[in-house]
């Protein structure tokens, strides 16, 4: 059975007949508010914690290889200026 607002308040409604309003209330405050289905467990947050940290370290590593990439590229470009400019005098 699938749960939606009319199914809880049918709920509501006969559970009101057995133990009263007050508890009632109280009983349905601590149901979520969509079915369960839809709540996510221990093992869903550790999966999804696992799944960033993996796509975290790929960006990590492509970040880290430009950067490598770049500063050789500027310190070789460096390198041959100054010969260049070596050259020159």
């Amino acid at each position: 059975m699938a749960v939606n607002e009319r199914t809880r308040h049918d709920l509501y409604v006969g559970l009101e007949e057995l133990l009263g309003v007050e508890r009632t209330s109280v009983l349905m405050e601590h149901l979520p508010p969509v079915g369960w289905a839809d709540v996510a467990t221990r093992r869903d947050l550790a999966a999804l914690g696992a799944e960033l940290r993996g796509e975290f370290g790929l960006e990590l590593a492509k970040a880290v290889r430009t950067m490598v990439f770049a500063n050789l590229t500027i310190a070789f470009a460096a390198v041959g200026l100054a010969f260049g400019a070596a050259q020159l005098t």
